[in-house]
Formats: C-alpha cells, sequence, structure tokens
C-alpha cells in the first residue's frame, strides 16, 4: 500500500484505539474531523483515479467533497440496520469503508505502469501574497478562515465539559433497603420501615422537596434539599396507615426548585384491612 494511503489507515486504525482508550483525548478531535470530513473522500478519489490525470489539489477539494456526499448516504445506510446510527457502528463503518477504498485504490495503482500511476506529492510551492490574482487571494482568504474556524471549533470541543441530558433519579425502598418489598397489605396500626432515596443529575446545583401522601392527604414532608451534581440524598421514614379502604394510593411526589407541579411522582397502592 503506498505511503498516502498508509497514513490514512494508520491514522484511522489510531483514532479508533482513543475512542476505546482516551475517550476524553483532545487527539480523537483532532483525528475525528479528517477522518469523517476527508479520509473516506479521499480513498474513494484514489480508486476512481488512480492516474495522473488528477492532481494533488483537486484530489484534496475532491476528498472534502466527497466525504461530505458518501458519509451521509452510508449513516442513511447504517440507520436501517440493528445498529443503527450509533458511535461505534459509524466509527467502524467509516473504518472499513476507508480500508476497503484503500485496497482498491492500492490494487488499481499497481496495475498501471510507473509513468501513470499517481504518486502523492508533499513539496507543495506555496505563492508569494504579491504574485497572487485577486480572485487568488480572496479564495486563499476562504480558506484560511475556514481553517482557523475548524481548529476554534476542534479545540472548543476538546475542552468544553461533556454535559449529557440532564435529570433526577427519585426512587423508593423497601424493608432492607432493596427495590421490591413494598408493602401491599396492612393492617390499621402496622408500621413499615421505607427509604426515599434523589440522585442529581443535574450538571449544577439543584434544590428539591419531597411530600409523601396518602389517600390524597400530605403525612409527611422534606424540605431544604440542596444537591450537587452527582449528589445523592436518602431518607428513612415509617409509614403507618391512619385510614382502612382497598387500593388506597400512598404517592411520593418531588418537587425541584420551588415548581408548583411535582417534577418526579411515584405511588403504590396499598389495602389497609381494620385491626383485628
Amino acid at each position: 500500500m503506498d505511503d498516502d494511503l498508509l497514513l490514512v489507515n494508520v491514522l484511522s486504525v489510531i483514532l479508533v484505539l482513543l475512542v476505546f482508550l482516551m475517550p476524553e483525548s483532545p487527539l480523537r478531535v483532532a483525528l475525528g474531523i479528517p477522518f469523517v470530513l476527508f479520509f473516506p473522500g479521499y480513498t474513494l478519489t484514489c480508486a476512481l483515479f488512480p492516474k495522473t490525470n488528477v492532481n494533488e489539489y483537486e484530489r484534496l477539494a475532491l476528498g472534502v467533497g466527497l466525504s461530505l456526499s458518501v458519509v451521509p448516504l452510508l449513516a442513511l445506510g447504517l440507520n436501517f440496520t440493528p445498529w443503527k446510527i450509533r458511535l461505534y457502528p459509524v466509527m467502524f463503518m467509516l473504518l472499513l469503508f476507508t480500508l476497503s477504498m484503500s485496497v482498491i485504490a492500492s490494487l488499481r495503482r499497481r496495475a498501471l505502469s510507473v509513468e501513470e500511476v499517481f504518486s502523492p506529492k508533499l513539496d507543495f510551492k506555496v505563492p508569494r501574497w504579491r504574485e497572487m490574482s485577486k480572485p487568488d487571494k480572496i479564495l486563499a482568504c476562504i480558506i484560511l478562515v475556514g481553517l482557523v474556524a475548524t481548529g476554534g471549533f476542534a479545540a472548543y470541543l476538546a475542552s468544553a465539559p461533556k454535559v449529557g441530558d440532564k435529570f433526577t433519579e427519585f426512587y423508593v425502598l423497601g424493608s432492607g433497603g432493596k427495590f421490591g418489598g413494598y408493602p401491599k397489605n396492612m393492617t390499621l396500626g402496622e408500621s413499615r420501615n421505607m427509604t426515599l432515596g434523589i440522585v442529581s443529575h443535574e450538571y449544577g446545583e439543584a434544590g428539591y422537596r419531597a411530600v409523601i401522601e396518602f389517600d390524597g392527604e400530605t403525612i409527611q414532608s422534606f424540605d431544604g434539599i440542596r444537591l450537587d451534581h452527582e449528589d445523592t440524598w436518602r431518607q428513612n421514614f415509617t409509614f403507618t396507615p391512619s385510614k382502612t379502604g382497598r387500593a388506597l394510593k400512598l404517592e411520593f411526589l418531588l418537587y425541584m426548585d420551588g415548581g408548583a407541579e411535582p417534577y418526579r411522582t411515584l405511588q403504590l397502592f396499598i389495602t389497609v384491612k381494620p385491626w383485628e
């Protein structure tokens, strides 16, 4: 495999390893941009045009243009598979496409004579600013602005905090502090111990108020709960039914930052028999 194709594939494999081993590395972003926006189109260009009839500059332009055309089509096809459009399936799909096009390009190059085959040259000559025409200067400025914007965006992605979906866990534990073992049938005057829990994933400090209601009446409340991101709050409480009936609702309401409507609700239905 020629040096240019080998370099593209080595960098692609390095990116895949970085995703698995160092998911927070800034290098992942730096390699991810050409991996998506250039490598697929460049290897496809090499497979389509193995001869010297397309120069280096044209191949660079085709690499970006074909990548912008091919990658969405590959992702669309992937959406109709069981893997769907997710990070790992998309990454392996692009890696497989890049490797496949590289092999085809390498085989087509080997079938040509030395004079016909394209051989990439890295000794590009940059013309002096004074020697450039006005349209060339405008194009150069546009390219420079695009490179700066792309670099700034990559730096932002590398340094910005990874914020996921904001949500709050709200749960009730039964006897023994476990999920399950909730009271279903009780006798008037009987008591059961339970645990109410909150886990904040709000990426900042959040205030909560937890209320326990039995058959529409408030029996206990916990005010002034303040949690930072990933903090946990737990409170043991004892439930003693004050009335009898079938399928009476024991409801747990979580209010957030003084909201008038509950942010989360949990419900248990308990049948309470008279004391015998």
